[in-house]
């Protein structure tokens, strides 16, 4: 056992983490480090392991191989879930309770009291807009009211660390902004989502970190905070690129590619753009636009993945 896996600041840490299934490997190495307090993005295409992972973490599959503790607990401590909420991507609500009824039931199966739960129940149905809804049957319920009494049930006992998978399934833009808020009251008040979303937009604006699994292992670590690890993007509209000006692009330049006038390709910084631009007119390269972005976590993820994965 490391250090950190004593450490309170570290909510969720993983070692080496594995699950097969027969001869099927599911999860191949699960390592990583969540923070308390933090949103965290776990990202990957379909297949990579990400259901897998999720339920390790919250116990209900045992792993093959590897540590891991939640909040600084082994994945077996049954103790623990009281203070964990979950909203899976595919759930099954006893539809014939009303929507107060149903989050009343999460809510004393994690230990609340009918005192509080009085007062905590319409509060948080009020902040997934379903204060109007509380007392219908959840059965008649859309998609998006579905989800939003899923959300709900996941926050009432304030949990310390919410596993959220697909939140913004079914929501419209209103909705998907909703839970954006949610998101950032629960991390303002103490809180560690651990989320797993198809909409990289979404994950782009709410998340702090994110984390990129690949065939069953996390590949890489990106700071949305900081934009450390961020490459930049740059498009140049130039003639008579020649050779000398293409080797000379190796020292800043990766993903180096030119046809057609434009030359593309990403530098780690933007204090490299000056130096790029003066090497390709000293080089003789007739340079009539250069732009340059950063890479969105889209762009980001297509790379990382290959342009053929799918989330």
């Amino acid at each position: 056992m490391t250090a950190s896996m004593i450490d309170p600041s570290v909510v969720i840490e993983t070692a080496g983490l594995r699950k097969v299934y027969g001869t099927r490997v599911a999860v191949q190495d699960l390592t990583l480090q969540v923070a308390r307090g933090e949103i965290f993005g776990f990202l990957g295409p379909n297949g990579a392991g990400k259901s897998t992972s999720v339920k390790m973490l919250l116990g209900l599959v045992r792993p093959t191989a590897g540590d891991a503790r939640v909040l600084g607990r082994p994945l077996s401590n049954v103790d623990v879930r009281r203070l964990i909420g979950f909203l899976p991507e595919e759930f099954r609500f006893y539809d014939w309770l009303s929507a107060v009824e149903l989050v009343r039931f999460h809510g004393r199966l994690c230990g609340m009291t009918a005192e509080r739960l009085r007062t905590r129940v319409p509060e948080v149905l009020g902040r997934v807009g379903l204060a109007d809804h509380a007392s219908q049957r959840v059965r008649g319920f859309s998609k998006g009211m579905m989800q939003r009494v899923g959300l709900a049930q996941a926050i009432v006992h304030e949990p310390e660390v919410l596993f959220l998978d697909e939140p913004t399934s079914g929501l419209d833009p209103m909705g998907r902004r909703m839970v954006r808020d949610v998101l950032r009251a629960e991390r303002e008040r103490g809180a560690t989502v651990f989320l797993n979303s198809h909409f990289l937009s979404e994950v782009e604006v709410t998340c702090d970190r994110v984390a990129f699994l690949k065939d069953g292992a996390v590949v890489m670590t990106k700071d949305l905070r900081t934009h450390q690890n961020d490459a930049i993007r740059v498009v140049v509209h130039a003639k008579d690129v020649g050779p000398l000006a293409m080797s000379g692009l190796e020292q800043w330049a990766q993903n180096v590619d030119y046809g057609g006038g434009e030359l593309t390709f990403t530098v780690s910084s933007q204090d490299q753009l000056p130096d790029v631009l003066r090497h390709l007119v000293t080089s003789g390269a007739a340079v009539s636009r250069f732009t340059a972005e950063e890479v969105s976590l889209e762009d980001a993820f297509v790379r990382i993945m290959g342009r053929d994965a799918g989330l």
